[in-house]
């Protein structure tokens, strides 16, 4: 069972949670909560955001984890993708920008560069 989850006041992705923020959900769990992505790289570029307001990966409960990569797993089938890019960044330098742990689903739909993620990174990723 899960500690109740920390939550922060003044957090986009909180306030997504919360439903204070509209978003285009996907998929929801007890512990987790997808959406599609209101600046996509690529067509179908999806957020996984845990409930628990943690910074980093470190920070967060294991049990929260494991509840994100199913989720990646059914955004990707349900798409039908064959190629994607699973992105989780931490900090700043490593170009993590919101503040609280998140996972982007990024279809690449074809081998140029016009869509998705490049060279395992972000091509203009603000996360």
């Amino acid at each position: 069972m899960a500690a109740a989850a920390r939550s922060l006041s003044t957090c986009i992705f909180c306030k997504i949670i919360k439903g204070e923020i509209p978003s285009f959900k996907i998929i929801e769990t007890d512990l987790s909560y997808s959406f599609l992505d209101i600046g996509p790289l690529s067509k179908g570029h999806a957020l996984i955001i845990p409930k628990d307001h943690a910074v980093k990966l470190h920070e967060l409960p294991d049990e929260y984890l494991a509840d994100v990569m199913p989720i990646a797993k059914k955004i990707a089938t349900a798409q039908g993708l064959e190629n994607y890019n699973i992105l989780q960044n931490n900090g700043r330098i490593a170009h993590q920008v919101v503040d609280h742990v998140h996972f982007h689903v990024i279809p690449k739909p074809d081998a140029s560069d016009e869509e998705g993620s490049l060279s395992g990174g972000p091509r203009s990723l603000t996360s």
